[in-house]
């Protein structure tokens, strides 16, 4: 048996077929038959252990996988990499395999969080890819490492500049403008009442924002004015 086989049997072997009917129902843009149904939290307990096995530097060169865990629990083993050279080189090769919003949203290695000044010129390459999920995973970076203590407004002009019609590449945007209110308000409100995002996504901006425990009353009810 090889590995790919191996691991696939290991996945399996964890199948609840009830969460995955329940998960393909989010997962539009993959097939329900690439779902296999694995809880996240049995997966990543999975990757923590595999990580350490020598098979896992082979696996990570098995591209493409079949199924949508191999590709979380690629994701997973990237996520935990504490060699932040090696880290680039493998998230560089995994990012066009991705095919949906949840992997990309979980794959999200903290060795990153090390190396700030280094890590913003891969981002700037990842805002300017024409794939989707390239896209949105150079945007979840700046949102998760970047709107607290080194943050820079100029940051925020990285993800208003970014051009796209797709759906998930616009939530991405959202989602950090509204994080961006949360946390940076007073240097990021000035693009809400500029209206410098595209309407869809200026208004997905100031609901996400009004539903956030993290934004004061007062902001909600000033943001509810300038939809």
């Amino acid at each position: 048996m090889n590995l790919a086989s191996k691991v696939q049997k290991d996945l399996f072997d964890m199948q609840d077929m009830k969460y995955r009917d329940f998960h393909a129902k989010l997962m539009p843009t993959v097939e329900k038959e690439r779902i296999i149904g694995v809880r996240t939290p049995q997966l990543r307990k999975y990757a923590k252990a595999f990580g350490k096995t020598e098979d896992a530097e082979e696996f990570l060169e098995i591209l493409p996988h079949r199924y949508y865990e191999e590709n979380n629990l690629h994701g997973f083993l990237i996520s935990g990499m504490k060699d932040y050279y090696k880290c680039i080189e493998y998230i560089n090769k995994f990012l066009p395999y991705i095919d949906n919003w949840a992997t990309c949203d979980m794959t999200s290695p903290k060795v990153f969080g090390k190396h700030k000044r280094e890590l913003l010129a891969h981002i700037s390459e990842w805002l300017g890819s024409k794939d989707t999920y390239t896209i949105r995973f150079g945007i979840n970076m700046l949102m998760t490492f970047y709107l607290d203590e080194d943050f820079d407004v100029s940051y925020n002009n990285m993800v208003s500049s970014v051009k796209s019609e797709e759906y998930y590449v616009k939530m991405g945007i959202a989602w950090y403008f509204a994080t961006a209110l949360a946390k940076r308000y007073d240097e990021t409100i000035g693009y809400i009442e500029d209206r410098k995002l595209d309407d869809w996504t200026h208004k997905k901006t100031i609901q996400k924002a009004i539903e956030s425990f993290r934004v004061t009353k007062e902001h909600k009810e000033y943001l509810r004015g300038l939809k």
